[in-house]
């Protein structure tokens, strides 16, 4: 059975940073995929879904629902490991109960945790800000982004907290003290 970790966090959290990293020291065992790179992917294709899916992230909004997920569900099924790591999901409720509904109706993969990298809302920004990445690292996205990120965030934690398998941990830190953390958690799970 397939090990699935999900990290969510703000933007600029470090959350596709910390779970490369760890993907990179156990590269035998995990594999990593980032939300925003599968859709970022899609959207360099040229393809169709990639022209609608940028329609969205251009402006920091969300992806549709059936796009994302049948993204996220498409990754996982052909994961070449057991052990899978995907941050950036979910971001909102219905993505949240989107997967669930998928999980619950397979036994090939099991949901072993839900990690959130805490950051404050200025730490996200000077790093967002600070990086700038591409057309979406403005004030204005950025701002768009923190409230996309927050408004549903507290469902999902209550959500991931009754499932008992939500683990946060303090972002704030040097990426390596969070990797160390994070990688001993995640290998204290499997």
């Amino acid at each position: 059975m397939k090990k699935l970790f999900l990290i969510i966090g703000a933007p600029g959290s470090g959350k596709t940073t910390d779970a490369q990293r760890i993907a990179q020291n156990n590269a035998e065992s995990i594999v990593h995929y980032s939300t925003g790179d599968l859709l970022r992917d899609e959207v360099a294709s040229g393809s169709e879904q990639g022209k609608i899916i940028d329609s969205f992230i251009s402006k920091g909004n969300l992806v549709p629902l059936d796009i994302v997920v049948g993204t996220i569900v498409n990754a996982i099924s052909n994961a070449p490991k057991d052990i899978i790591i995907i941050d950036g999901y979910p971001r909102s409720v219905e993505q949240m109960k989107a997967l669930d509904e998928k999980l619950k109706s397979q036994s090939q993969v099991q949901l072993v945790s839900v990690i959130e990298v805490q950051v404050s809302q200025e730490v996200a920004r000077d790093r967002v800000l600070g990086r700038a990445r591409g057309a979406d690292d403005n004030v204005e996205v950025f701002n768009n982004r923190m409230n996309v990120y927050t408004q549903p965030l507290k469902e999902i934690q209550a959500f991931y907290n009754q499932a008992k398998v939500l683990h946060a941990i303090n972002g704030e830190r040097s990426i390596e003290a969070i990797v160390s953390e994070m990688e001993s958690f995640i290998k204290s799970k499997i």
